[in-house]
């Protein structure tokens, strides 16, 4: 039996938190055709939703968690494969090389490009068409929407970055994803902590969730956190999710959407 793509909860407050790269499924017709590396999936957001639930488990707000690997599809590119950051070394809508510059698809069982468009009917239009619905949802009850698209990434990625990855990765698409009045309401709260670098719209300035959907014009609003993976896990060995670490940065993320629902929009 098939796995379902995601995991949805309709809230009543109008946010709608986005966790594209969280999943670590792969369907077992990929199984043999990746390598070691990439069934190790090592790209993965490790434990984002974990690092979210203290601010799932008091505010009603909806979400929506894919389950599968972003090595199937990613959901947070174009489905036309069009760049994000031109220039720049970025994921493909169906990777074929792990950041590291790892091979995903073993020796003779490379990806064709006649797979990639029933990829995404498969995977990454259901979880689009979601977000739509759900956006919608909300607009119809609220007359504005917030869409919060979760990630991490590990601090250091030198084909990605230079140097260390600042904590926090506020993405707006300059400014365009968002009113200037939501934006100001998250920086406000990162500059109140010591705790968590930050910057906004650095390196990471929004996928295409956060550019796609964020339409303030329509009341539609859209945010990107990209967080360095120091701040909440360990980065060397197995994934391991540490609670300890993660606690301030789990009520400091709870402040920031506590401040976004009680927002005059």
């Amino acid at each position: 039996m098939n796995s379902p793509l995601f995991e949805q909860r309709q809230g009543s407050l109008p946010i709608l938190i986005s966790f594209p790269h969280s999943g670590i499924e792969l369907p077992e017709s990929l199984h043999h055709r990746f390598t070691p590396a990439g069934r190790a999936v090592p790209d993965t957001d490790w434990f984002v939703p974990e690092l979210y639930q203290r601010c799932l488990d008091r505010l009603d707000v909806s979400t929506l968690i894919a389950t599968h690997s972003r090595y199937v599809v990613d959901l947070n590119r174009p489905a036309d494969g069009s760049a994000l950051y031109p220039g720049r070394i970025e994921s493909a809508v169906c990777p074929t090389e792990t950041f590291e510059g790892d091979a995903i698809y073993a020796a003779g069982h490379a990806l064709s490009h006649a797979e990639i468009p029933g990829r995404i009917e498969c995977y990454w239009r259901p979880y689009h068409l979601a977000l739509a619905a759900e956006r919608d949802r909300i607009l119809a009850a609220h007359g504005h929407c917030l869409i919060w698209d979760a990630h991490s990434i590990r601090s250091h990625s030198p084909r990605l970055f230079e140097g260390e990855l600042p904590e926090l990765n506020l993405g707006t698409y300059a400014g365009q994803s968002a009113a200037a009045a939501l934006v100001a309401r998250v920086v406000e709260r990162l500059r109140a902590q010591q705790r968590f670098s930050h910057v906004v719209d650095g390196r990471f300035k929004g996928g295409y969730i956060t550019r796609h959907f964020g339409a303030p014009a329509r009341n539609v609003h859209a945010m990107q956190l990209e967080i360095a993976q120091r701040a909440y896990m360990s980065e060397d060995g197995a994934p391991r999710f540490d609670s300890q670490r993660a606690a301030a940065l789990s009520e400091l993320i709870e402040q920031i959407l506590t401040a976004l629902a009680a927002a005059d929009y």
